[in-house]
């Protein structure tokens, strides 16, 4: 059993900003609450209320992403700006390694560093992420701006490769994004997901950083 882990206080402005994010939304007892406290934070980051929609939960992620989080599971992350938005709250919290799979040896262009067998692999977030796997397989994984770094996880995964702890995929843009969601949505493995075309780093924080929160409190 580890340590117990106490939650950071809220600053006044996010309190506050959560009680107008619970009135906007209406009523929403019918919800799972560890679902909602995800969903209030990605809201609470965009003041976009469609994400009440378009956040996909698969059976038992929370919990899945909470033991990771409390057995201090390496985070990976496709980019340093998901790094940087999760930092300070998982460093004041459970200190859980967090690797940037874009700045990984092997995302260079020569690609040094890359494991065999890794496929064919073309942007710097892809091969740092197929490296990152060869390092952590069982790792929490948060995608919130590559596709193809999701692409590439799900071809991991598919190969047994991969057997991550979490998937958070919330990649954003016009171009393989909704074909990464689809692919990882037909794995069997824990995730949560945005569906469709939004999403980004500063979503994929927010989800981190409401499952730590969930976290102190288990």
């Amino acid at each position: 059993m580890t340590d117990p882990v106490s939650a950071p206080p809220l600053h006044p402005i996010t309190a506050e900003s959560f009680a107008i994010i619970d009135r906007e939304f209406g009523p929403h007892e019918a919800l799972d609450p560890a679902e909602y406290a995800i969903i209030r934070r990605v809201i609470h980051t965009t003041a976009d209320f469609d994400y009440r929609d378009r956040l996909q939960f698969s059976e038992g992620a929370i919990a899945a992403g909470i033991a990771a989080l409390h057995q201090r599971r390496p985070i990976i992350v496709d980019v340093t700006m998901v790094q940087q938005g999760i930092r300070g709250l998982v460093g004041q919290t459970f200190g859980n390694a967090i690797v940037s799979a874009i700045s990984h040896p092997a995302a260079s262009p020569s690609g040094a560093g890359q494991p065999a067998g890794a496929g064919p692999v073309k942007t710097r977030s892809a091969r740092g992420m197929a490296a990152c796997i060869a390092q952590h397989p069982e790792a929490i994984y948060v995608i919130g701006n590559a596709p193809t770094a999701l692409l590439t996880l799900a071809e991991q995964i598919r190969g047994g490769l991969a057997k991550p702890a979490l998937v958070i995929a919330a990649p954003v843009g016009f171009v393989s994004v909704v074909e990464s969601k689809a692919a990882i949505s037909t794995l069997s493995v824990p995730q949560i997901r945005v569906e469709g075309r939004k999403g980004g780093s500063t979503v994929a924080a927010a989800i981190v950083n409401a499952l730590v929160m969930l976290a102190c409190l288990s």
